[in-house]
């Protein structure tokens, strides 16, 4: 990489799927999940040897930077770039572009998150240098990560030509890209061949994905050129905060991706890459027991019980599970999860209900 490299580290999200460990005051990104490390602090080691702190950029909400510098403090503070709100990632691209361009306008930008497990760190590192390249092609580039089982918790891309090699590493045209399916589409797009998962990982100039978003989200655009000019001024972040609850609540798929020209895809088979979003994601992440069980924290007698995942979030909490499969239970003290690890993608059902009735389990 070179001095015009950034990674920028999406890290503002509440993590719905990961309630009711996931709260307002203690996001995913915050929490230990998967080691001694937070989330977001494996997600920045993973950058060592390819970008130095001060070409690190985080993009969060303002009840949350405080926790996360003191847990990364070698990231320098004007790296955090604050939303006062989650609007969308693409609201997040495009802060981080302006970011960006009135420090380096070359800037190429490496978009990551900070809920992804990555087994093959030195082939992320690869991808990554292929896909910095082609982003300085001019290509709006994204990690395609091969699909092993017909998901439905993932968006897909389907593949097209070869744009060319980069670092021997080919690099291929972005035909369409297709949101979370249900399971019947899930199963056709696995047949295909020709369907990678979204991983989430884009790489692009931070001017020509404003140009994109010029195109595609003209009034996010607007807000933006207004911030710009309001960038290297005291006025800053009121301008932000006066933008921010006017902007649309999307995703940098809907918002560009799926329009854009020139998208290109790397696949990224053999990464070993997991979204860590939801309680199902641990069964891939954490080693399990003979029976197939994830024990973390607390204290758990399992009699009959196989393939199930048991999280209690105090030490000297007890749980007994008898005669039971493939269940998720979360004890946090105040709140008991239990269900079908098959259901745990509608955990999010129940945060949408909260906000209407428990606002304090939250």
């Amino acid at each position: 990489m070179n001095e015009h490299d950034y990674a920028v580290i999406m890290a503002g999200g509440s993590g719905t799927r990961l309630w009711p460990l996931s709260r307002q005051n203690r996001p995913k990104q915050m929490l230990r999940l998967i080691g001694e490390d937070s989330l977001f602090q494996v997600a920045v080691k993973r950058l060592e040897g390819l970008f130095p702190p001060e070409r690190i950029c985080v993009v969060t909400v303002a009840q949350q930077v405080a926790e996360l510098q003191a847990q990364c403090p070698a990231i320098p503070a004007e790296n955090f770039i604050l939303e006062p709100m989650p609007r969308g990632t693409a609201s997040v691209v495009g802060l981080a572009a302006v970011a960006l361009q009135q420090r380096d306008p070359q800037a190429v930008m490496v978009i990551l998150t900070a809920d992804h497990f990555i087994r093959n760190v030195t082939l992320f590192h690869f991808l990554l240098r292929a896909a910095v390249r082609a982003a300085q092609d001019g290509h709006l580039v994204t990690l395609g990560i091969e699909p092993t089982f017909p998901a439905t918790g993932y968006g897909y891309i389907q593949t097209g030509e070869n744009l060319g090699r980069y670092f021997g590493l080919d690099v291929l045209r972005a035909l369409r890209f297709k949101e979370k399916p249900d399971e019947q589409q899930a199963q056709a797009l696995l047949k295909s061949g020709d369907h990678a998962w979204n991983s989430g990982m884009f790489v692009w100039k931070a001017g020509r994905v404003l140009e994109e978003l010029a195109l595609h989200m003209p009034d996010l655009t607007a807000h933006l050129k207004t911030i710009a000019k309001a960038w290297a001024t005291p006025q800053r972040t009121q301008v932000i905060d006066d933008a921010w609850p006017q902007l649309k609540n999307i995703s940098i798929d809907y918002g560009i991706m799926e329009y854009a020209s020139d998208v290109a895809v790397i696949p990224a088979a053999g990464l070993g890459w997991d979204d860590v979003g939801s309680w199902d994601a641990l069964f891939d992440v954490l080693p399990a027991d003979v029976q197939g069980n994830i024990l973390s924290g607390g204290q758990h007698i399992g009699i009959d019980t196989h393939d199930s995942l048991v999280y209690i979030d105090r030490p000297q909490r007890l749980v007994v599970t008898l005669g039971v499969k493939d269940l998720v239970v979360v004890d946090t003290g105040d709140v008991l999860l239990v269900c079908h690890k098959d259901q745990a993608q509608k955990v999010r059902q129940v945060v949408e209900q909260l906000k209407r009735t428990n606002p304090e389990y939250l």
